[in-house]
């Protein structure tokens, strides 16, 4: 488990997201939330959230933010029967799984904000939704399918159910819009991902001439679009290689 924050502050006061993630299915729960809440506040929306649905866990694996590491949450825990397990300091990649989700999760809560009116928090559900039932490599089948052993019956398929009915209802034709909006953009989030996992594996090298993107960093002053804060597009560009001024250094245009 672990959090999303920083994003914009929503009308109902959310400005983060906690992202809960099964080991074994990879079923993932995103959760809106406020960074101040106390501990007993998200102690109740676990409980509600995640122990209604799933049951008390064997072990959870978390960073080691403040929430996580104070005197309250292991006690919590124990007082469940689960074993709390932190990353090791300076390696992440213990809690890599939900990291992704988390990568994952930014990328399509940004589609959600450039693509749809209103606020992320109106779309989480339909987010929770599509990655869960997007197809995982990992396992070999959506989360959804992992967790409860059957395909999941989405409103892309209403239409071919049967359920004739429902076709004129305008409130399933959005859904469905915006369903598929947001499983295309899992897709891309995804392939983004493995690209670059491919990229990292052998050196990236560009020529005078190339068009790159630049990616957008806003403690070094490139701010293009302030208002989302960090559901702002990742990249800006194309920019055009003028030379290369270092090992991995170049000048743009």
């Amino acid at each position: 488990m672990d959090f999303v924050v920083g994003l914009p502050r929503t009308v109902n006061n959310y400005d983060a997201v906690w992202v809960v993630v099964d080991r074994l299915t990879k079923s993932a729960h995103f959760l809106p939330i406020n960074i101040t809440y106390p501990l007993e506040r998200l102690a109740k929306l676990y409980t509600e959230e995640i122990v209604r649905l799933h049951g008390v866990p064997i072990s959870i694996v978390s960073d080691r933010d403040p929430r996580f590491t104070s005197r309250f949450w292991p006690k919590f825990q124990a007082s469940l029967g689960t074993k709390l397990k932190l990353s090791t300091a300076f390696h992440p990649q213990t809690d890599g799984q939900s990291e992704r989700v988390i990568q994952i999760l930014e990328d399509m809560l940004r589609a959600c904000a450039l693509e749809f009116q209103g606020s992320w928090d109106k779309h989480l559900a339909l987010v929770e939704f599509a990655y869960n039932n997007s197809y995982q490599a990992s396992i070999g089948m959506p989360p959804y399918e992992a967790l409860y052993g059957r395909k999941c019956r989405t409103p892309l398929c209403w239409d071919e159910v049967g359920e004739a009915k429902l076709e004129g209802i305008e409130l399933v034709e959005i859904t469905k819009a915006k369903v598929k909006v947001i499983q295309d953009r899992l897709k891309a989030a995804q392939d983004r991902q493995k690209s670059y996992a491919d990229k990292r594996r052998r050196p990236l090298e560009f020529e005078v001439g190339d068009k790159v993107f630049l990616r957008i960093s806003p403690w070094k002053g490139i701010i293009r679009f302030i208002s989302r804060g960090k559901l702002n597009p990742r990249y800006i560009g194309p920019y055009e290689i003028l030379e290369r001024i270092g090992a991995v250094a170049y000048r743009i245009k």
